[in-house]
């Protein structure tokens, strides 16, 4: 619970799964209070208060339900209605120091309320500017200090007079969010049981009728084989079997309540029913029901946080678990067990993606169409999977997403495991928002998609006949150790088109080495190409082909194989396409199928363009996989507090908002240590003159007019001015032209030429502070040469961003040009992310344009906007 949702509610899990509601407590909560202290033990009286004094359970109350300040706050955990904890603290006298205490109920103790609330009150306190508690324990009290203990924050200790005082740091660095997504992982997966390892299974609103929703489900579930207890609820039917099973009028009348309800009735009958399975003690639900309004959708959710029920839907297909046999979807065809986790928010492309991995005999472990995700997301079975045996793959289909830093942070660690696989979906609509800045108008849905998709790890396809190619590959073959592609073919001009694809995805087509073209010599026909591709021509045998391939694999310079067979009436090759113990994949010239795996697990494709698109991105997962998983690093010469009075100051003055004044925008650029051209501000021409002669070198003169975004356009900027006598001329003519308007000038050192480039960054509503980095100067939008990563950047993805746009070649040098000071770049970037990232006020930030030379980096133009905003904890553990 953050500032941003101090007055409201958050849901969240216990360990066991179960659901409890956090909130802040006020007046109204005295009674629930002092009857939770007042209900302690004898034992947790005293290990909470040092004494049996049950009067203290009054104070208690008065002091926590008092009104909130920065200094103080209270939280209190419920479980449908009851006060099962209360976490608060209190101000110490140190400035940044703040005292914490917790109480928990006897019943509830050792399930995790107290190391959720304390996470709660944590996030909170932080952005209340509190920067470490202090807590005094009894040593008797080992379930608070295991608490203390193991919440990931680095917590000290020590005696005194038979108490042990704490001090717990509020960090959260990557040990911490370690800890966290640990028990978030562990109570989700819990707290899904129900809904993916059901025992007893109600369709509500089932029907006899075929081609009904109702009917199709049932029939699914039925045939599939789901050895667990099904029953049909469908009043116009009660007391009669449906597909075999008994069905009731009601959910009262079942014999048992069910652990999964699936509801497919019509929309303004679905908050009632939800409400009638929580009452019988449902844990979960999938809603199919589609055309929900925005009451029904919120009174829908508001009764499965009353209830504490896990929800897939409303407008979904449903869910599957072929692990269990449980298909509990209305798909024309059952999904074949197998290795792949799917989780989509579009039903038809479910249906699409479960009929090719089939088809490819890859299966389905789990599917889950998540529809309109009112509660269960990706994120959710991302988790699923990580802790399931049985998935080796995972394919996601998002549409939006609800906490992206989360959801970055939880794949990063499941790709780890396994290869994630998704679509790009959406990304040719631009923002919707009119971007006033360079950086605004590249921040693009896909750029930031995209972004995202890097940091975590997920290989991202441009359509899904790419996603399943490389499913294929992904599944049937091991990583490749490298980029290094050998081509071998019976057809000459396909073993160029295949050279030719591999080089467009950036992977490499190496040179043989000597000795393995001296044995291909020695073993091929006379007029057969040797270099690479290898053509064996079209006369070869499979044998011939087979060893061929073996001779070519065991080249030091070869990371994978790729194989082309074009049928001919000499001999069918496709037999020769064993395992050869690097990545092999082959191209069946003239196949039917855009991709097959045959008997060998080789992935066989139709067309070379597919395969190569393939083996680029597994070869992007496994460099990907292979990179340290380190933390954005310190920066010296951080100064948050200056940058933090400088935000205020503005906003103090402009409640909405707007464009930082240069001279204030440049001092909060330098507070984080981001290197600026010389500068000066003025707004007389004394003043003008008087700046240049002390910066001492030619200058520029950069008018401050409002509204005015490119200065180039409207004549707001004089360049190389060298002496009075052209200052004073440059000054009188800005003055003339732009009058009244002329809010000042900024007279700014002349920076040495180098390569130009865009340094920004954007605080996104879905993906928080993006980083943007490419072409600059006054093509930037023209060239829309540009990357975006989430802030804040590590040492290794800002060295990845300066690599991606096609830029990189002049920032790396070549004979005619020397490289740029990449490490200096590079700091620029790490800089400019901790800023964004540290402050979400900053809206837009251009530094454009960024000169970057071989002896230096320094930005020579900056405009950062800003607007009110309340910090977030994106990795807080809470329900959507």
């Amino acid at each position: 619970m953050t500032e941003r949702l101090s007055c409201a509610r958050a849901f969240a899990l216990l360990t066991d799964g179960t659901q409890i509601e956090i909130r802040r407590l006020g007046t109204a909560d005295l009674d629930a209070v002092r009857e939770l202290h007042h209900g302690l033990c004898e034992e947790s009286l005293y290990l909470r208060f040092f004494g049996l004094n049950r009067a203290m359970a009054g104070h208690v109350a008065e002091r926590v339900c008092r009104a909130d300040g920065r200094d103080h706050a209270a939280l209190g955990g419920w479980l449908r209605g009851d006060l099962i904890g209360v976490a608060e603290y209190e101000p110490t006298g140190v400035p940044g120091e703040a005292e914490v205490a917790m109480t928990v109920a006897d019943r509830m103790h050792h399930r995790g309320v107290g190391t959720l609330l304390l996470e709660h009150l944590g996030s909170l306190a932080r952005a209340n500017g509190i920067v470490a508690f202090r807590a005094d324990t009894l040593p008797a009290n080992s379930a608070m200090l295991r608490v203390f203990a193991d919440a990931g924050m680095p917590a000290q200790q020590r005696m005194s007079e038979g108490v042990v005082e704490l001090t717990i740091p509020l960090v959260s660095g990557g040990r911490y969010l370690d800890a966290v997504a640990e028990r978030e992982r562990r109570a989700d997966v819990a707290s899904l049981e129900p809904l993916l390892r059901p025992r007893v299974v109600a369709v509500i609103g089932a029907s006899r009728r075929r081609g009904k929703v109702g009917a199709e489900l049932l029939h699914n579930i039925v045939s599939g084989g789901f050895k667990g207890a099904v029953y049909a609820v469908n009043p116009h039917a009660a007391g009669t079997d449906m597909r075999g099973v008994p069905c009731v009028t009601t959910l009262a009348d079942l014999p048992e309540p069910p652990d999964l309800a699936v509801i497919t009735v019509p929309a303004d009958a679905v908050p009632g029913v939800a409400a009638a399975c929580g009452r019988i003690g449902t844990p979960a639900l999938v809603v199919i029901s589609s055309g929900l309004t925005a009451d029904q959708g919120r009174d829908l959710l508001g009764v499965c946080r009353e209830y504490g029920m896990r929800l897939v839907g409303p407008n979904c297909l449903g869910i599957a678990n072929t692990g269990i046999w449980l298909d509990a979807t209305f798909g024309a065809h059952r999904p074949v067990p197998g290795v792949a986790g799917v989780a989509v928010q579009s039903g038809g492309v479910g249906i699409a993606l479960i009929e090719e991995l089939s088809r490819l005999g890859i299966g389905v472990s789990s599917f889950a169409s998540v529809g309109d995700k009112y509660d269960v997301s990706v994120n959710d079975m991302l988790m699923w999977w990580e802790s399931d045996e049985t998935t080796r793959l995972g394919i996601l289909h998002v549409e939006s997403f609800g906490n992206p830093r989360k959801f970055a942070r939880t794949a990063r660690r499941v790709a780890a495991r396994m290869p994630l696989l998704t679509v790009l979906a959406g990304r040719s609509t631009p923002g919707t928002r009119a971007a006033a800045s360079h950086t605004a108008a590249a921040a693009t849905p896909e750029l930031t998609r995209r972004a995202l998709f890097d940091q975590a790890g997920i290989v991202a396809t441009d359509d899904l006949g790419e996603l399943v190619d490389a499913a294929a590959l992904l599944v049937a073959q091991p990583l490749p150790a490298g980029p290094r592609v050998a081509v071998i073919s019976n057809a000459g001009g396909a073993g160029v088109l295949a050279a030719d694809a591999c080089a467009d995805v950036g992977l490499i087509v190496p040179v043989l080495g000597a000795a393995t073209r001296r044995v291909l010599a020695d073993r091929l026909p006379s007029c057969a190409a040797v270099d690479n591709p290898v053509d064996t021509t079209a006369a070869v045998s499979a044998e011939l082909f087979h060893d061929i391939i073996d001779v070519v694999a065991a080249d030091s310079a070869v990371d994978v194989v790729l194989a082309l067979v074009a049928p001919t009436a000499l001999g069918d090759l496709r037999g020769a396409l064993g395992g050869i113990g690097k990545p092999l994949a082959a191209v069946i010239l003239g196949q039917a199928e855009t991709v097959t795996i045959n008997d060998d697990a080789i992935p066989c494709y139709a067309y070379p363009e597919g395969a190569a698109r393939a083996l680029a991105h597994a070869w992007a997962y496994a460099r990907r996989r292979n990179v340290p998983q380190d933390a954005p690093p310190a920066l010296p010469g951080l100064n948050p507090d200056e940058a933090a009075d400088i935000i205020a100051g503005y906003l103090d003055g402009a409640p909405d908002g707007g464009w930082l004044p240069p001279a204030d925008a440049f001092g909060l650029l330098e507070s984080y240590g981001l290197p600026m051209a010389p500068w000066r501000w003025a707004r007389t021409e004394d003043e003008v003159v008087a700046a240049a002669h002390e910066l001492g070198v030619p200058v520029a003169l950069k008018a401050h007019v409002s509204g005015v975004v490119h200065k180039t356009a409207v004549g707001a900027l004089e360049l190389g001015l060298d002496g009075e006598q052209a200052v004073r001329a440059a000054s009188g003519r800005l003055s003339e032209r732009f009058g009244d308007d002329l809010g000042g000038m900024l007279v700014q050192a002349m920076a040495d030429e180098g390569v130009e480039v865009l340094c920004g960054a954007v605080q996104e509503q879905v993906f928080g502070a993006v980083v943007i980095f490419g072409a600059g100067g006054v093509d930037t939008d023209a060239l829309a040469d540009r990357a975006a990563r989430l802030a804040p950047l590590t040492v290794h993805e800002a060295d990845d961003l300066i690599r991606v746009p096609r830029l990189s070649a002049l920032l790396l040098g070549h004979p005619a040009r020397p490289a740029g000071d990449l490490a200096g770049l590079r700091e620029v970037l790490l800089r400019l992310s901790r800023l964004a990232a540290d402050h979400p006020e900053i809206t837009e930030l251009d530094l454009n344009p960024t000169i970057v030379r071989p002896d230096g980096v320094v930005a020579v133009d900056a405009r950062v906007r800003l607007a009110p905003r309340r910090a977030w904890d994106p990795y807080l553990r809470r329900l959507r």
